[in-house]
């Protein structure tokens, strides 16, 4: 964006989803007039957009500062919180919008549901959608009207959802109520029809994938780690109190997370933009792939500290470490430990057709998580990781601690207590009762972690072994 940039271009790219392209116009023009609100509303927009939720923590701060009345900031605002997992700010920020009548009471609603929802108040959920309004008018509250009634009506609910699935409605709604839908399914034992749903709403809402393109990346990185010559040197100083999960989504990440929050010393993060910020950059740079070892050292340190002052925004006070759950750390590992040296990495790995089918069946990212729309990309997927992530390990000399998801299950005292040593912490009872963690969960695990470790998930995907071909018998 050229420094003729107007507040008037940026709307059109909002719209466009130009997020990136905001960004770097909102620089220009903040550097003009530090007083501009839209543009710093417009920044605010963007990060969200793009997941870097402390440019949006920021910008949504420095809006409201200069204007503390606009209903469109101030539902924003609540969104961010709820992002950042201040779930009980956003709710009582939105309460307090909607009580003012503003023109977007809809919108405000739907989004004080969806918190609802996900911080697992179930009872002041169901007292909204009694309450009535407006806002039951709109398409989108269907979904919240249907997981009210799901626990009275279990079967009407699915027959229901299944037909906002397979209706014409928005396309987030058909695939919001598809996933609903089959979530249901599965755990009523309707397995083919669970499938056959799962298949209908990516065919309809998903979007092309590169399934080639995306796994470009990793082939290249275990091509040049698997050389006789590769060398590797850190490019900033080591960090302390740092570790980030590696592993495929679906994988016990979530439980993990859970656990290790419970810890004094430890708080999750979720699943912070921060990884994927490095990895832009360097790309930015020219020095991703090939050149890591040329990357000037201030520009390395300048990438840890943004990665570590963007992850203590969500730090609970008082801990020692954070616990970084991005699903996207396997792919960056050489970044990892170009910018990032002494972080620890926690491995997670799991059945693969366990892992395969909970990604098939559930409802992630149409673009970013493309992949996830036919087993046989995911197949390709997890192989990838299963390729890459040990050589990497091995090669960029990165403290990790490898955990089978099914042992943490079965023995998860002892597994965690590997994991806890890695980080140089003692053990702590508290670890071992994830399901008393009040921390709002933004993953699609969020309702799973609220029950206590159990080991129903063990061998799901035999109830779906006609789907698995012998291309899998390969991948232990």
């Amino acid at each position: 964006m050229n420094a003729r940039s107007s507040t008037a271009d940026l709307e059109p790219l909002l719209t466009r989803r130009a997020f990136a392209d905001v960004i770097a116009a909102t620089d220009v023009l903040l550097k003009k007039n530090p007083r501009d609100i839209t543009a710093w509303n417009a920044r605010a927009r963007a990060g969200l957009g793009l997941g870097r939720l402390g440019i949006a923590d920021e910008a949504s701060d420095r809006a409201l500062r200069l204007n503390a009345e606009l209903p469109d900031l101030l539902l924003l605002r609540a969104i961010i919180d709820h992002r950042l997992a201040r779930s009980s700010a956003a709710i009582d920020r939105l309460r307090a919008l909607i009580a003012t009548n503003p023109a977007n009471e809809v919108d405000a609603t739907i989004v004080l549901a969806e918190v609802l929802h996900r911080s697992a108040r179930r009872d002041e959920l169901a007292v909204l959608v009694a309450k009535g309004g407006s806002w039951l008018a709109d398409p989108r509250a269907a979904i919240f009207v249907a997981r009210v009634s799901a626990r009275s009506d279990p079967q009407g609910t699915i027959a229901a959802l299944e037909a906002l699935a397979r209706g014409n409605g928005l396309e987030t709604t058909r695939r919001i109520a598809g996933f609903d839908a089959v979530r249901m399914l599965d755990a009523a034992g309707e397995y083919r029809r669970a499938f056959d749903l799962a298949e209908h709403v990516h065919a309809t809402t998903g979007k092309p994938f590169d399934i080639d393109g995306f796994l470009s990346g990793s082939d290249d990185q275990v091509r040049r780690l698997s050389k006789a010559s590769f060398s590797f040197n850190s490019r900033a100083r080591p960090v302390d109190g740092v570790a980030l999960v590696v592993g495929m989504p679906r994988s016990g990440t979530t439980l993990l997370e859970q656990m290790l929050d419970r810890h004094p010393d430890i708080a999750g993060i979720g699943e912070h933009d921060g990884i994927m910020t490095i990895g832009h950059a360097l790309e930015s740079t020219g020095a991703w792939p090939a050149d890591l070892d040329a990357l000037d050292p201030s520009v390395a340190q300048q990438l840890q500290d943004a990665f570590v002052a963007g992850a203590r925004l969500t730090q609970r006070a008082g801990t020692r470490w954070f616990f970084d759950k991005s699903l996207h750390t396997w792919r960056w590992l050489p970044a990892v430990a170009a910018v990032l040296p002494g972080a620890v990495c926690l491995h997670i790995m799991r059945n693969p057709r366990d892992t395969a089918i909970s990604l098939f069946l559930s409802n992630f990212h149409p673009s970013s998580f493309g992949w996830t729309r036919s087993l046989e990309n995911i197949r390709r997927v997890i192989a990838a990781e299963r390729d890459l992530v040990p050589l990497a390990f091995a090669k960029l000399e990165i403290a990790h601690e490898l955990i089978i998801y099914e042992s943490l299950v079965d023995r998860p005292a002892e597994q965690i207590q590997r994991c806890l040593a890695r980080m140089g912490l003692p053990m702590s009872p508290a670890v071992l009762a994830p399901e008393s963690n009040t921390r709002t969960v933004l993953t699609l695990s969020h309702e799973q972690v609220r029950k206590p470790i159990h080991s129903s998930s063990i061998g799901r995907w035999a109830n779906y072994e006609w789907a698995f071909n012998h291309s899998w018998n390969g991948l232990s």
